[in-house]
């Protein structure tokens, strides 16, 4: 097997081989034991580094991330008509098998946010919301009860199926509001936007990512934090992963890495004030977050399951 004698790594393409033998990824019996086994299989902690594998295993950790996310839109499409079919969809989220994972994925994207930006965001971007736009509805619904969301996504059927699972309710349904567009097509709009999400299937392999990001940085406003999803270790076979060093335009804030049921990290950066090349200049410096302030914010929301890397000062350029 050579560069797959690793024995995670064995059993990843294993797993990938029983999914490339499927008929389709809808939602069945043998797709979700497949992709049960699968996220089983990834998560717990290790220090595998997926960008030191060889050629062959990372090819094929591209094509397995790909169908994980063909796989995910189906589920949460399958998920999302079920809700429609509630007089009110809103009530039944529970149904959703990941419900408690976006739960507390939420909770932790929303500390986050509130560590680096002092008031309440008005107005929010989703970028790859999908037919189930569940970090939206859990942040508008628990956490941001005032902002208003707006979700992009590439899919008409994807918004439709969205949009019809807030039409009884009549705060959601004014602070929901869905675009369906290519994110770069849209370009002055994303000044408009405090935060802007963007979802960890947008961009699914590097140069992809890389592409969203300088366009999100070209178009939205100084100052502006952008919050990503990323993978660490084995995680990283499901989901792709996030460099630092690729954010340019940004400040690099900071990642988490959970390593409990929550699979996704959460990067945060924020929109450079000035172009990075002014710094050099000599014009000014950028003010870093609290460094003290943020270790201490975390304690208590960290209880031991969670590794934190804070953002090296050093600008990125």
């Amino acid at each position: 097997m050579g560069c797959q004698d690793e024995p995670l790594v064995q059993k990843v393409w294993e797993l990938y081989e029983q999914i490339t033998s499927l008929e389709n990824l809808k939602p069945s019996k043998d797709v979700n034991m497949i992709f049960t086994k699968l996220v089983l299989t990834c998560m717990p902690p290790n220090p595998i580094d997926v960008t030191k594998l060889c050629k062959k295993v990372q090819e094929m950790r591209s094509k397995l991330i790909r169908l994980c996310g063909e796989a995910e839109g189906h589920l949460e499409s399958h998920y999302s008509t079920i809700l429609g079919s509630y007089e009110n969809p809103l009530d039944h989220l529970n149904i959703f098998p990941y419900y408690s994972n976006y739960l507390k994925l939420s909770l932790l994207e929303f500390n986050i946010l509130s560590q680096h930006y002092t008031h309440v965001p008005s107005k929010i971007a989703f970028v790859g919301s999908g037919p189930l736009p569940l970090t939206s509805i859990v942040l508008a619904s628990k956490h941001l009860t005032h902002t208003t969301f707006h979700n992009y996504d590439i899919d008409p059927l994807a918004n439709s199926q969205a949009i019809g699972l807030f039409s009884s309710d009549s705060d959601l349904s004014k602070r929901m509001l869905f675009h369906t567009n290519d994110i770069m097509n849209v370009t002055n709009e994303l000044k408009d936007y405090e935060v802007v999400f963007l979802a960890a299937l947008v961009g699914m392999d590097k140069e992809d990512k890389i592409k969203v990001v300088d366009h999100l940085a070209k178009y939205m406003a100084p100052g502006a934090l952008l919050m990503l999803r990323s993978a660490h270790g084995a995680r990283a076979f499901l989901y792709p992963v996030i460099d630092p060093r690729d954010l340019r335009g940004f400040e690099f804030l900071s990642v988490f890495h959970p390593t409990d049921e929550v699979v996704n990290s959460v990067v945060i950066a924020r929109k450079y004030a000035m172009p990075p090349h002014s710094l050099e200049k000599g014009l000014g410096p950028i003010i870093l977050p609290n460094k003290c302030a943020e270790i201490q914010a975390f304690n208590h929301f960290n209880q031991g399951n969670m590794i934190e890397e804070l953002a090296i000062e050093d600008k990125i350029s």
